[in-house]
């Protein structure tokens, strides 16, 4: 039966909202005439405005009660499951919707489910595979074809747009300005820290030999980070901190850059689909999760025994962030600005 009304329930970090995009579009070209519904923590919401493959967002209700009474109204015949958590599917299952598709690691995941997949195994082992691929394992289950392109995609809101640009002529950055862009922050952990001095001495290189304004966009939380960072430089750097950037605007603001550098956060998958050069600093997760459209980025890690160990807090020195080297970063950015 065809699906009238499909409801994709996003992840919850924003790099795999991204690499999840190649799905939801194959959902559109597979049912062009369904309404697709995302569903995400409401600080999503920004980061799939815009999108063809999405024609409305539902901010998730929290208490399990709550968000079946909000899908039982919905009617939806098809509920695509992202997360993996038994969470994420208890709901659909009480509400009744038909069918439902995702991974299963547990029988109780797997009993939530009407078509349940194995995540990718190998000898009885779990095989880190890219997201994105495995994102497009459940629409192919449910018979969608993979798109043509198997980017990533974002739009950028005109309207962030332009509060973007009006942030920087307050910052006294003038109209067209090539900007290095830095998130220093993880919200994943400690261990996906690069240190703030390793960030200063690579940005004042970056900006001297490529005539780039420098400007951070920290998270909520990261705002002390980022102005240590800016403090230790000795070319101007501007702190949009107060408030942070919501998400639109982050998109609009990497979207608009020259150049972006980071961790291996969401916002380095911002960058990667909507083109925008990245180098990525990763130490404690496993590349391979990420190994997509690998064109405009330069992946810099530290080959240390214990990387990657997944942990959110390193037990020892962080080695595998600590030894990157931000001559490393500067050699990357040559070649991306090339």
């Amino acid at each position: 039966m065809e699906p009238a009304r499909i409801l994709v329930r996003l992840p919850n970090w924003v790099g795999d909202v991204v690499m999840a995009t190649p799905a939801l579009a194959a959902l559109r070209a597979a049912h062009p005439g369904a309404e697709i519904v995302a569903e995400g923590r409401p600080y999503l919401a920004g980061l799939v405005r815009g999108l063809a493959s999405v024609d409305r967002f539902l901010p998730e209700v929290r208490a399990t009660s709550g968000r079946v009474r909000a899908l039982r109204g919905e009617r939806f015949d098809w509920a695509v499951l992202l997360p993996d958590s038994v969470r994420s599917a208890l709901a659909p299952f009480l509400a009744r919707v038909p069918v439902r598709a995702g991974y299963a690691r547990d029988p109780l995941r797997r009993a939530l489910l009407t078509r349940a997949l194995a995540p990718p195994h190998a000898a009885g082992r779990r095989v880190p595979i890219s997201m994105v691929e495995r994102y497009l394992r459940i629409t192919r289950a449910l018979g969608c074809a993979d798109p043509a392109e198997r980017r990533t995609a974002l739009a950028v809101d005109a309207a962030a747009a332009s509060a973007v640009a009006k942030r920087l002529d307050e910052a006294g950055l003038a109209a067209g300005a090539r900007a290095l862009v830095l998130t220093p922050g993880a919200s994943f952990g400690s261990s996906k820290l690069w240190p703030p001095a390793h960030f200063a001495a690579a940005a004042d290189a970056i900006a001297r030999r490529h005539g780039l304004a420098v400007v951070l966009a920290p998270g909520p939380g990261e705002e002390a980070l980022a102005r240590e960072i800016a403090g230790s430089m000795q070319e101007r750097a501007s702190v949009l901190a107060d408030p942070p950037t919501s998400l639109a605007e982050l998109v609009a603001l990497i979207g608009s850059a020259a150049l972006h550098l980071g961790n291996d956060t969401g916002p380095r998958h911002i960058a990667v689909a909507l083109g925008t050069p990245t180098i990525v600093l990763i130490g404690p997760t496993d590349p391979r999760h990420t190994a997509h459209q690998l064109e405009r980025q330069r992946v810099l890690r530290e080959d240390v025994a214990c990387s990657p160990c997944g942990l959110k807090a390193c037990p020892i020195d962080r080695r595998c962030m600590t030894r990157i080297g931000p001559d490393r970063v500067v050699a990357a950015a040559a070649e991306l600005l090339a």
